[in-house]
């Protein structure tokens, strides 16, 4: 039975994704609520029925005791003995009945969905941002809005349908109530709405403002321990253990003053609450008995007015609480939302159509980019790389090789300037069909946790086993696969190669990211230092199979080890974010200009330049 309230709310259904989502709080959480606007209406429905039964045996119980007080055990049956009987059944059945209705529209239909459904939406966005927008952040940080956002939207809204609501009408059926049995003593309960709500007014902003500071701290504290935690090896290889130690104290210890300062405010309030919920008790049942001394109440009006005063002591606890969560899960969500509803920097034209490479010719027009500031990156550069040419890229650290291949990539659009490929521009068609048409390695090779299968088949996911034991072949991963085994006694393609790959060594990590790119089979490719974690033996062993691989495909290399690039179309040394040189090996030696210089220079076949060796990161 329960099935069918799960499935009212599809968390999956289609929401119209790529547009803007909310910035401020209310419209945020409205435009997460939309899919259940009927679960909600539902639910105050059933929660209104729910309370007034609540009210309703209390106000039965007073009028229980006058008839008690005022007739025999055999008068009460006589007169009384149906009324009796329907009540009785009405507890035993259609309060139950009603109840669960109630819970699992709750429970149901809004718990697992909304926080399932705000989860998934929230994750889609986020891999819709740019790779800068991700170097701008912590990984940890960003994962841990993502998943402390879902339950917070979730718990927000249980708290608001089932505290709340109830709350709400329960109140409103208690001043009926007392205002039936005589309406002086509504008086005193609607002081003390008044003071209560003053109360509400005045902390819980409070402690929604204390929650949020917690939450910000939180974030960090998780943002500096996974950092910590993903470099572990540069931590032992430097020794700073003690160093990270005091990195993460810092946050902790922010985080802890933080929660306190929250504590604080809701130990002042537990105090403010009890002295209030004292004056309406005293007040209301203390009015009730003078009534009724005085002959103007009767008995059951006293025992009514009494229960109905310590139900609302109680539940006044349970309200704010409820509603100190509630302002607490807004401040988690006013945090996460800072990720969340980050606008998407680099979207796709609305008119983009998917590339087409017929020859892949690489076109750079005029192309500028300095990430925003005065210098680096790339300045006027102007390059054509032929359909099937192979270029090698040379150049200092900061020359612009790296902004070269994240331009083309569109991992940031051009400032000025076009980049085109057979006459396409890269912003005018849809990322996805971009990068499908280029396969890249890169020289810090990262892998993802799960199997080498998996690895290797994100090159092209429908390929078949021969078709991915023939990619692993040729870059000499095949010889290796079969001997790895993880700690769950997984072996060969089915072993799992841990965190970014931290279980393989770097040479096994780059032949089974080459194996990805060969999968792929993309007319363009481009490597970036891609031998660069393999010794020479093994380099030597698959070099042919990389000349192989670039048969056909317009190719793009980044290196420092000029000897992998001799045999390359042509060369082009950058120099100042635009090209110093352009020529074959023989004709860039013979000009005895930059390119010769690095030739000259070189140590082991590296580029070395005034003593310092180059990296391949700008």
């Amino acid at each position: 039975m329960l099935t069918f309230f799960e499935k009212l709310v599809d968390p999956y259904a289609d929401h119209g994704a790529g547009r803007e989502v909310p910035r401020k709080l209310i419209p945020f959480l409205l435009e997460y609520l939309r899919p259940f606007r009927k679960v909600a209406v539902l639910i105050v429905f059933f929660t209104a029925i729910v309370a007034a039964m609540e009210v309703g045996m209390i106000w039965y119980a007073g009028r229980l005791v006058d008839a008690l007080s005022e007739n025999g055990p055999t008068e009460v049956w006589n007169i009384y003995g149906t009324e009796l009987i329907l009540i009785a059944l009405a507890l035993l059945i259609a309060r139950p009945l009603l109840t669960m209705v109630d819970v699992a529209f709750i429970n149901q239909s809004l718990m697992p969905n909304i926080g399932t459904m705000v989860r998934w939406r929230s994750h889609k966005r986020v891999l819709g941002q740019s790779v800068g927008w991700f170097q701008e952040d912590f990984a940890g940080r960003i994962a841990n809005r993502v998943m402390q956002t879902a339950p917070a939207v979730g718990e927000a809204s249980f708290q608001t349908f089932d505290a709340l609501a109830y709350a709400s009408l329960y109140v409103i059926g208690a001043l009926i109530l007392l205002s039936d049995t005589d309406i002086r003593l509504a008086v005193p309960m609607v002081l003390w709405l008044i003071a209560y709500i003053g109360l509400i007014a005045y902390f819980v902003p409070r402690v929604g403002r204390a929650s949020k500071a917690f939450s910000d701290a939180r974030s960090a504290i998780t943002g500096r321990i996974v950092d910590s935690y993903t470099n572990i090896q540069t931590v032992k290889l430097f020794a700073h253990t003690d160093r990270e130690e005091r990195f993460a104290y810092e946050a902790i210890e922010e985080g802890r003053r933080t929660f306190a300062a929250e504590m604080r405010i809701i130990t002042w309030m537990d105090v403010a609450l009890m002295t209030v919920n004292g004056f309406l008790m005293v007040g209301v049942v203390g009015y009730a008995i003078w009534l009724w001394s005085v002959g103007v109440g009767s008995l059951g009006a006293v025992a009514a007015a009494s229960a109905l005063v310590l139900r609302l002591n109680s539940m006044t606890m349970w309200i704010m609480w409820a509603l100190s969560s509630l302002f607490q899960n807004l401040g988690v969500i006013s945090e996460g939302m800072e990720t969340i509803a980050a606008p998407i920097d680099l979207r796709d034209n609305p008119t983009a159509k998917s590339l087409v490479v017929d020859g892949g010719e690489i076109r750079f027009d005029d192309v500028s980019h300095h990430y925003g500031k005065d210098k680096g990156g790339l300045n006027h550069l102007n390059l054509t790389i032929k359909p099937g040419e192979r270029v090698g890229l040379v150049g200092r650290s900061g020359a612009g090789k790296s902004s070269m291949v994240n331009l083309l990539l569109r991992f940031h659009d051009v400032e000025t300037g076009r980049i085109l490929i057979d006459g396409q521009a890269v912003g005018e068609v849809t990322q996805d069909s971009l990068r499908t048409n280029i396969g890249m390695v890169t020289q810090d090779t990262s892998l993802l946790h799960r199997s080498v299968r998996e690895n290797i088949l994100y090159g092209s996911p429908k390929a078949t086993d021969e078709a991915m034991f023939d990619a692993a072949t040729k870059v000499a991963a095949h010889d290796f696969i079969p001997e790895l085994e993880d700690p769950k006694g997984r072996s060969g393609y089915d072993a799992h190669v841990g965190e970014r790959g931290v279980k393989l060594s770097g040479g096994q990590r780059q032949r089974i990211a080459l194996a990805r790119v060969v999968l792929k089979d993309a007319p363009i490719l481009v490597l970036d230092e891609a031998t660069s974690a393999l010794d020479s033996e093994v380099e030597a062993a698959i070099q042919e199979s990389l000349y192989g691989l670039m048969e056909g495909k317009t190719v793009i290399a980044i290196a420092h080890r000029l000897s992998t690039i001799a045999q390359m179309d042509r060369i082009v040394v950058l120099e100042g974010g635009a090209v110093a040189e352009d020529g074959t090996h023989a004709e860039l030696l013979a000009l005895n200009g930059l390119y010769a210089g690095f030739w000259n220079r070189q140590s082991g076949g590296f580029i070395d330049v005034e003593g310092e060796t180059v990296e391949a990161a700008e």
